[in-house]
C-alpha cells in the first residue's frame, strides 16, 4: 500500500492537489470536500479495465461526499451493440441495467468509459453515443466520456482493431457531452510504464487504479464544483485488498 501512496502522490504532483488549511487531517479533508459534493452521484460504467479502476475511484468519490454505484461489467459493458453477436448481447443487457440504475439510483452523472468491447462501424459507434447522451439529458443527469487506457492488442482483440481507434474519436464528437482524454493520464503506449498495465498489458493494479482515480476525481471535481479529497485520506484504503487485483497478479 505503501506503493500506492507513492504512485498517487507523483500523480497528484502533475496534476494539481488539494491544499489543506492548517490543522487539517484527513477526515476534516474528507469533511470539506463531501460539503462542496453533497448531492453528487454518479453511475461508472465500463468494462473490466473500468471494473479494476472501480475500487479506486469509488474509494475517492465516497470520500470526497460523492455517491457512487459501480455499474461495470466483466466481458461486457459496451453500449455499441455493432455487428458481433457478443458485442451485441452484452450491449442490450448494458442499456438494459443502464435503465434500471436510472430508476434506481438516479445518478446525476453517468460516467462511460469507452469499452474493449464497442465494436462496429464509426457509425454505429457515435450512434451509439449519441443515444447514451440522449439516455442521460432525458433522466436529468450529465454524461461524462472516458477513453479507455492503451491496452494489448492481442489475437482476440486484433480482428477489432480499428473500431478499438475509431471509438474515442466518435466519442469526442458528441455534441453536450464532457468528454476526457485518458491519455493525458495514461500515454499511448501501453508497454510504456506511465500506461501502468498490469501483467495482461489490459487492466491496472493498485498503483495504477488510484492514479486514474486521483486523476478521474479532479477532472469530475471540475466539471461539477466539488473538491475531490486528498489521496492520502483514501489511497491506502481497504479498497486495495479487493479480489480482482489478486486475479490480476497484482502485489
Amino acid at each position: 500500500m505503501a506503493a500506492v501512496a507513492v504512485a498517487v502522490g507523483a500523480t497528484l504532483a502533475a496534476c494539481g492537489s488539494f491544499t489543506a488549511t492548517p490543522g487539517d487531517g484527513p477526515a476534516a479533508t474528507a469533511r470539506h470536500a463531501g460539503q462542496a459534493a453533497a448531492g453528487v452521484r454518479v453511475l461508472w460504467m465500463g468494462d473490466s479495465i473500468a471494473g479494476a479502476e472501480a475500487p479506486a475511484v469509488q474509494a475517492a468519490l465516497e470520500a470526497s461526499g460523492v455517491r457512487f454505484k459501480n455499474a461495470t461489467s466483466d466481458g461486457g459493458g459496451n453500449v455499441v451493440a455493432g455487428d458481433h453477436p457478443v458485442t451485441a448481447v452484452a450491449a442490450k443487457d448494458t442499456w438494459k441495467t443502464l435503465k434500471e440504475n436510472l430508476a434506481s439510483f438516479r445518478p446525476t452523472v453517468i460516467a462511460y468509459q469507452i469499452t474493449t468491447y464497442d465494436w462496429g462501424t464509426s457509425g454505429q459507434q457515435l450512434a451509439a453515443y449519441q443515444q447514451l447522451s440522449r439516455t442521460a439529458k432525458d433522466a436529468g443527469a450529465r454524461l461524462v466520456l472516458v477513453s479507455a487506457p492503451p491496452f494489448k492488442i492481442d489475437d482476440f482483440y486484433r480482428p477489432h482493431k480499428d473500431a478499438i481507434k475509431s471509438a474515442p474519436a466518435m466519442a469526442a464528437k458528441v455534441a453536450d457531452v464532457r468528454y476526457l482524454d485518458a491519455s493525458e493520464l495514461w500515454g499511448d503506449d501501453y508497454a510504456a510504464g506511465k500506461a501502468q498495465r498490469a501483467k495482461d498489458g489490459v487492466h491496472s493494479c493498485q498503483q495504477g487504479s488510484a492514479a486514474f482515480a486521483t486523476w478521474f476525481a479532479k477532472r469530475l471535481g471540475e466539471l461539477t464544483g466539488f473538491t475531490p479529497a486528498a489521496p492520502a485520506v483514501w489511497a491506502t484504503g481497504p479498497w486495495t485488498g479487493d479480489d480482482r487485483f489478486a486475479k490480476l497478479g497484482c502485489g
